[in-house]
Formats: structure tokens, sequence, C-alpha cells
């Protein structure tokens, strides 16, 4: 991609947004994670809002999943007890399905569970603007509800206890932490008033991330240029030798964060402790996380096998509920190379075409930079695409199998995501099978 660059910085551009959104919506608030994007734009918001909006008021959520760095608490609760006389203050932690990539045999862990109190990572946070179950005014959440869920809930709660007017989200997403979200802002087609970084989430809720084309050194340009506090356990991961782009403020147990959970081992061991005991598999996943055993780097075929046999023996080992997630997802993923195709590059479509796979052309990709031409696989998918160097987006058996291998329940190395109906429906399947889990599970 050809970058374009304008008289207009992105600070400059993040000015402009704001102002937008302070004319265009009532009700705003906040969605602050503790992480270094969510920490800028919190205080850049508060900032713009005392300059030119004295007299309005927003709101600040933080979603707490229990598990986290003990210098992350302590920012996050200094930041609130700072600013709490200047927002209406949502700190929230309640029980709620969040994804592990621990275990074959857990999906879900579940911060603040009522159910499990004596085995949490850290106490309750005692505030009065913290909202647990006994003290919960959302009428919108439901018990043990997924995590994305949940924060989209409070949105549609936070309209309603105000007025229901037209209510936004602020995030911190930037697009260039993934290939995934900067896909999502370039084929944004309902954007509020055709601006790619805003999306409506019900009537009269949207969302909107203002910093989505910032990069990482501008985050951090913008602190030192600020002078903003920030979560110093960047500069733990700073010393301990992470790369920018390693360095995450997220759950400990999922997709993201797996390959560095022994630095809680050496960042905070106090911690340490009750993770090992609170989530199936984050002893292992320490010990073992960046080797073959977690599916990580190359993995090797055992002999006599090929990826698809493995794949069919991988899946024959794993519990029924399991099973038939990951085959799902690979039934459609072959559907879709047969009969729709994906988007690929000239120079991977004459890889192929020299190697001998059986292709062929259907249209153009709408939803790929440039209209990719769209490749359907005529004939069976490869069981390997080792010999293509130019691109690893190519539908094969032992990406089917890495997912496995990774405990990727979302299959997310295969470019998918989770739907809200996907999510709904294996809520309502593991809260009918719950006694028999407990049960297996020895609680």
């Amino acid at each position: 991609m050809v970058r374009e660059y304008f008289e207009q910085n992105v600070y400059e551009a993040f000015q402009q947004r704001i102002k937008l959104i302070f004319e265009e919506f009532d009700n705003i608030y906040i969605s602050f994670s503790g992480g270094k994007d969510s920490g800028l734009l919190l205080n850049m918001v508060l900032d713009y809002q005392k300059a030119y909006y004295p007299d309005r008021r927003v709101a600040v959520f933080h979603q707490d999943f229990e598990a986290q760095y003990t210098v992350t608490t302590e920012y996050v609760e200094k930041t609130f007890e700072r600013i709490r006389e200047d927002v209406e203050p949502y700190w929230v932690c309640l029980p709620m399905a969040t994804r592990t990539a621990l275990s074959s045999y857990q999906m879900y862990w579940y911060p603040w569970d009522d159910k499990k109190e004596e085995s949490w990572v850290r106490p309750m946070p005692d505030k009065d603007y913290v909202i647990n179950l006994d003290n919960n005014p959302m009428m919108t959440y439901r018990y043990r509800m997924h995590q994305e869920d949940l924060a989209k809930q409070f949105g549609r709660w936070f309209r309603m206890s105000h007025g229901d007017r037209k209510t936004v989200c602020l995030l911190g997403m930037r697009a260039d932490e993934s290939l995934q979200r900067y896909s999502g802002f370039l084929n944004k087609k309902y954007g509020y008033k055709g601006e790619c970084w805003i999306t409506k989430q019900f009537k009269d809720v949207w969302c909107a991330s203002p910093m989505y084309d910032w990069s990482v050194q501008d985050v951090w340009h913008a602190y030192a240029q600020f002078g903003y506090e920030y979560n110093h356990l960047y500069d733990l991961y700073y010393m301990a030798g992470l790369t920018v782009g390693q360095m995450r403020v997220a759950s400990p147990f999922n997709d993201y964060s797996k390959d560095s959970l022994n630095l809680y081992r050496v960042i905070d061991p106090q911690i340490w402790v009750k993770l090992v005991g609170r989530v199936q598999g984050a002893n292992f996943a320490s010990i073992y996380g960046k080797t073959k055993a977690m599916g990580y780097r190359n993995a090797t075929l055992p002999a006599g096998h090929t990826w698809k046999s493995y794949t069919f023996f991988l899946l024959d080992t794993l519990p029924v509920r399991l099973r038939n997630n990951y085959v799902k997802k690979f039934n459609t993923s072959m559907e879709f190379w047969h009969k729709t195709g994906g988007g690929l590059d000239e120079e991977t479509i004459q890889e192929l075409e020299a190697h001998g796979y059986d292709i062929r052309r259907n249209g153009v990709s709408n939803y790929t930079l440039n209209k990719k031409s769209r490749i359907i696989f005529t004939g069976k998918i490869p069981d390997h695409t080792d010999d293509i160097k130019s691109s690893r987006d190519i539908p094969s058996w032992k990406r089917m199998c890495f997912c496995i291998l990774k405990n990727d329940h979302i299959c997310r190395f295969m470019g998918f995501g989770m739907t809200r109906e996907q999510q709904r429906r294996i809520n309502m399947i593991r809260n009918k099978y719950k006694s028999v889990e407990e049960m297996s599970y020895g609680v």
C-alpha cells in the first residue's frame, strides 16, 4: 500500500474527530482498559472537554478481567481516583465468559466468578464506583455473559439510563495493531455519516475509534509531549526485552498473551501464584508457551500421518463440544474456498498455478485493497502449502491442524472471528450442561 502524507498530522485529525463527537452525540463514554492507547485517549478527550465543553460530563467505563499485573491495577485505580470528580466513573467487575487459549477442554474462564471467590487472583476493588453482583444497576447484563456482549450491553444500558439519547463509546483501537483491525476500518460500509471510524452497535448506540490512524510511535510521542501518566507495566516490559508489538495489556490467558505468560513469574510473582490456581493450563503454557508443545512455530508431523489424518486424529481426542466447534469452522472454511474464494495477490496466484494447484478465478474481492482476484480451489483442499512462499493465507489441512495445536478455538489462525450468534449458542450449551461439566472437572 502506498502511503499518502497530508499537511494535517494525526493529533490535528483527532481534534477534528472529537469535535464531531461532541457536536453529534448527547452521551459520551470512554472505554478505558489501562493500556497505553485507551489511557492516551482518556487524557486527550478530557483535555478537549475541559477546554471546549466544560459544562458537559463524560463517563469512563473500565471492564475488569480480574487477572492482571499489580502495576496495571494500581494505574487504573490511580487514574479513577484522579478523575472521579470530573467524570462519571464505572468500574465493572461482573462475572463474564472470557476466552482462554490454554486448554483443549475449556473455551472460557470467568473473571469475578462468585462461585470461586476463594480463588480470585485479587480482592474485589473497594470503591463506590465499582459495579459488581451486589450493586449491579445494569438491567441489560446476563449472568456470565460473554465479555464482548457485556461491553456492548453496557452501552445499551448507558443510553437507557441517560435519557435514551444518542450515545457513543470511544475506543482506543488503532488500525496498525493488526491486519484484521486494519481491514475492519478499511472495509467499513455503514459508518456514521460516512466515517469509517464510527460503527453502529444498537439503536442510538455507536462506537468510535478517533485514534484509528495513529501509529505506536505517535502514541508514545504524545505521552512524552503532553506529560500524561501511563501504565508503568510498559517500562517493565521494556526491561524484560519485549518489542513494542509484544507489549499488551490484556487477559493473560487469551490468544495474544499466552506466549508471554511466563513473564508473570518474573514481573509479578505474587499474582503468578494465584494465576496458576485460577485457570487450567496456566503453568503448562508458561513453560511451553513458545515451544512445539503449544503449537508454537513449526510443529512436527508424526510419522505415518498427513496433516489431514493428523487433524482427524486430534479431533478424535477432543471433547464432543470442542470437536464440533472445530469441525463447523473447518467445514465453513472449505466451503468458502470451494464456492466463493479469497482475494489473493497476483504473485501468489501465479505461484499456485506454477506448482500445479487446481484453482480458478471467481471475480474480485470487494473486501481487499486494490480489488484482488478471488481464487477458488476446484480440487481438494491441499494437505499443506509449504511450497507457496508469497502468502500464508492459503487454505490447507496444516492450517486447520495448527488451530487445534494452538487451542485456537475461534480459529483466528485461519482468519475467523466469533459472531454474536455463535457466542450466544455456546453460552446456551454451556449453561445447559453446566452441572455435568462441573462434575467432570471435580468442582
